[in-house]
C-alpha cells in the first residue's frame, strides 16, 4: 500500500517561514513526480509547486520567489519551504505523489496570522 503523510503545518506570523514535509512509503520514491497543492476555505484545490523525478521544478505565480520545493530520495521525502508568508497563504496543504496512479496525503493546515 502507498502512503503519503504530510507534516510541519501550524500557525505562523506573517513574514515568517515554515517547512512542510511529505514522506512516501509503499512505492519507489525516486521515480515518482511530487507536487504540493493547497485548498483555501470554500475553494478548489490548486497547484502550488511540483518537482519531477529528474528534479525539474515549477511554481504557481503566487508563490514564485517565496516557496521552494525539494526532494531527498534517500529519505523518501519531499519538502516545501515557505518564506515571507502572507495571510492569504492560509490553507490546507496537500502532498501528491504520482506515478501511474495519484496518491494524496491527508493534508496539513497552515495558518498565517497578521
Amino acid at each position: 500500500q502507498v502512503h503519503v503523510v504530510e507534516s510541519g503545518g501550524g500557525l505562523v506570523q506573517a513574514g515568517g517561514s515554515l517547512r512542510l514535509s511529505c514522506e512516501v512509503s509503499g512505492t519507489t520514491f525516486s521515480t515518482a513526480d511530487m507536487a504540493w497543492y493547497r485548498q483555501f476555505l470554500g475553494k478548489e484545490r490548486e497547484l502550488v509547486a511540483q518537482i519531477t523525478s529528474d528534479g525539474d521544478t515549477t511554481y504557481a505565480d503566487s508563490v514564485k520567489g517565496r516557496f521552494t520545493i525539494s526532494r531527498d530520495n534517500a529519505k523518501n521525502t519531499a519538502y516545501l519551504r515557505m518564506n515571507s508568508l502572507r495571510t492569504d497563504d492560509t490553507a490546507v496543504y496537500y502532498c501528491l505523489a504520482e506515478k501511474f496512479f495519484r496518491y494524496w496525503g491527508q493534508g496539513t493546515q497552515v495558518t498565517v496570522s497578521s
